[in-house]
């Protein structure tokens, strides 16, 4: 199954008060595994960045300045993702993003029943715990030295590990055949073979072994179960 990971950036955190998207990143796996293929755009915003959202991404109104607006990129972005079920973290700030960008230039909002949210599959796996995207890298072990700032091509990678952590990890892929008694693994370049077990072997005491063990009995003095059994 393709599946597409993806995360943005913003100017801040409401569409419908002016804020906008100034990057997205995505990542196309299959069947849990990455291919390798992304698509990555910044979008010029048109409107000033507020200090406290250049602090998180590091995105400045100049930089983003010379970059295409987000209509000129909504159909390369489109077909890209075609209709394949989208994961984000927190995914309902990323769709209402997406959604309002696309709405804007006069496309179709993205149907929310293809959403995946890893927050919420992390609040289920993990409740109680810390859900960021920094803690789930550091409960998982995935390499987060990279992320100084957020970034949403960089976030959207990490994502992507997450989310095969949280969905079973690198046990997908194995397919047990039992007619020929191999484990077919996708990602190995043979099969195992599994070896037919070995008998049982018998454990069955040897009389000299039994008679030294009635000696042994007949020496303690007031065993627990002689009481239980004069009792019955």
């Amino acid at each position: 199954m393709r599946e597409i990971v993806f995360d943005t950036e913003t100017t801040g955190l409401n569409p419908i008060g002016g804020d906008r998207m100034v990057e997205i990143g995505c990542v196309e796996m299959f069947n849990r595994v990455e291919t390798g293929r992304h698509f990555h755009a910044y979008f010029n915003p048109e409107r000033e960045m507020p200090s406290d959202a250049e602090a998180v991404h590091g995105l400045t109104a100049i930089f983003l300045s010379d970059k295409p607006r987000f209509s000129e990129k909504a159909e390369e972005l489109l077909e890209f993702i075609a209709d394949s079920p989208l994961v984000a973290h927190n995914a309902g700030f990323d769709f209402g993003f997406l959604n309002f960008e696309l709405e804007r230039c006069g496309r179709s909002a993205v149907c929310m029943s293809r959403m995946v949210d890893t927050l919420s599959l992390a609040r289920s796996r993990h409740p109680g715990a810390k859900h960021s995207l920094d803690a789930l890298c550091m409960r998982f072990g995935i390499d987060r030295s990279q992320r100084v700032k957020h970034g949403a091509l960089l976030d959207a990678q990490l994502l992507a590990q997450v989310y095969v952590e949280l969905t079973g990890g690198r046990q997908i892929g194995l397919g047990l055949v039992a007619e020929t008694r191999e484990v077919a693994v996708s990602a190995a370049s043979r099969p195992v073979t599994i070896r037919e077990p070995r008998p049982a072997r018998p454990h069955l005491a040897a009389a000299e072994e039994l008679e030294r063990h009635r000696a042994f009995i007949s020496k303690l003095v007031n065993p627990l179960w002689a009481r239980f059994a004069a009792a019955g």
